[in-house]
């Protein structure tokens, strides 16, 4: 089964008219009378390069370095996706009305083209970028043979779009758009096709029994990777390692986002900053854990709720803030700092209460109140509603140990930092698991994970 195909990289947009059609590089559409017309984005790169080379002849070679990215196909194959390029254009193998054969040699594209723009790159308007951090997953370049385990290019990826658009505080582009793309497209191409800030792409191979899967994280910026990982197992674990890429992808983009993210925004002048930009920053002081730094925060989560007001990531913030200032004594109108930890926190569930940050924020605000069970229900809601949030998981963990769960809670604190080993809570993780070996009685192991913390 063929799983990944090349979108021709273009230094500039191609719009072709010939006959009744219109061919436009940008949209990656082929329309006919205003109307598009159904055809598979395998074909549709061919017809592409086909036009363009519209002045010679196209060689079966040519064809599979620009479509299939040099991977080895059948001449079946390629005349299987000739012959859908001339369905789609109205032709057949008979008439060769647009696209002819040269036996032997290859395929050229006979039609007459009556309008032909070219216009640079640079010169067109790039798409909007979302306000909030937005990301595409494309399918994965199949590396060999991977027979019947080649459908697994694009299940993965689809398992990937569906996990993280439980993030809500994340954009994440439908498998309809991303998977039009090709699986080794440039990050900038798709930065500037899909307008997103980051994409997810990556590798599959089989490898005898053995399946190896690698993924990265780039900026559709400036193409640098900000997160790698490569992932095997035996073919019989497949799906556990389908779980494994979804958990670890997931709990080192609500890591490596938000960093890039602030960043990016520390380059913008104060008063440039959007609400997201503003979050950003005040979300990376706020894990500083500083009575200054936590200022701070509270002083960036108030600027971005003045951008925009109904922003409940902004809200559960502050509570966190808040939170802090009153679990730390940073102020010593404690009870003050605690009530403004819950009016938040319930600001932000009455905004999105399907988020799981603003699910945390809540459940932490009974903490000050010291009404553990009451947090709970909050604390699970959010790791329902995004399985693998690292915090969540923490959070609920703490919770669970000074309940007297000591050995729930080691469980849940293990998770939390195999899924998130450089969170920035990990220190937190790593107290919780020695609060549960007090609680369990084992004083010197307790020693060694409150040294680790």
């Amino acid at each position: 089964m063929e799983i990944s195909w090349r979108l021709p990289c273009y230094g500039s947009r191609m719009r072709a008219r010939f006959a009744d059609f219109l061919l436009d590089t940008e949209a990656f559409e082929l329309r006919r009378d205003g109307v598009a017309v159904a055809v598979e984005p395998q074909v549709l790169a061919l017809i592409v390069h086909l036009v363009q080379a519209r002045d010679r002849l196209v060689t079966r070679d040519e064809l599979i370095a620009s479509v299939w990215g040099g991977r080895i196909v059948s001449d079946t194959a390629i005349s299987s996706r000739i012959k859908s390029a001339r369905a789609a254009l109205g032709d057949d193998g008979s008439r060769q009305i647009w696209i002819r054969t040269v036996h032997g040699k290859g395929f050229r594209f006979v039609g007459e083209v009556a309008d032909m723009h070219a216009a640079p790159a640079a010169d067109l308007p790039p798409p909007a970028l979302p306000e909030r951090p937005s990301l595409a997953v494309l399918p994965l370049a199949v590396m060999g043979d991977a027979g019947p385990w080649g459908i697994l290019a694009e299940a993965l990826p689809h398992d990937l779009i569906t996990e993280l658009s439980r993030l809500h505080w994340l954009h994440v582009i439908a498998r309809g758009s991303s998977f039009r793309l090709a699986a080794d497209a440039d990050p900038r191409t798709v930065g500037r096709v899909l307008a997103v800030r980051y994409v997810i792409g990556g590798s599959l191979e089989v490898m005898g029994s053995r399946i190896a899967v690698s993924v990265q994280l780039a900026d559709t910026d400036t193409a640098a990777v900000l997160w790698a990982e490569r992932y095997e197992a035996a073919l019989d674990d497949v799906h556990l390692v389908r779980s494994r890429i979804a958990a670890s992808l997931t709990a080192a983009i609500e890591v490596r986002i938000p960093e890039a993210e602030a960043g990016a925004a520390r380059l913008k002048s104060p008063e440039a900053l959007d609400a997201w930009s503003a979050y950003h920053l005040g979300l990376q002081r706020m894990f500083r854990f500083t009575a200054a730094d936590n200022t701070a925060a509270s002083a960036l989560f108030g600027q971005a709720l003045a951008l925009e007001p109904d922003f409940a990531r902004a809200h559960a913030g502050l509570s966190f803030t808040h939170f802090q200032t009153a679990f730390l004594r940073y102020a010593p109108d404690v009870q003050g700092a605690a009530r403004l930890a819950r009016v938040h926190a319930e600001r932000a569930v009455t905004l999105d209460g399907l988020d799981p940050f603003v699910n945390l924020a809540m459940g932490r605000s009974f903490w000050l109140e010291g009404r553990l069970e009451n947090s709970l229900g909050w604390l699970e809601r959010a790791t329902l509603l995004s399985p693998n949030y690292a915090q969540g998981v923490y959070a609920t963990a703490w919770a669970r140990t000074l309940l007297g769960d000591g050995t729930t809670g080691q469980a849940e604190a293990d998770r939390a930092m195999a899924l998130s080993p450089i969170d920035p809570l990990h220190y937190a993780m790593l107290a919780t698991r020695a609060l549960g070996h007090i609680v369990l009685g084992e004083t010197a192991d307790a020693a060694r994970w409150a040294e680790r913390a």
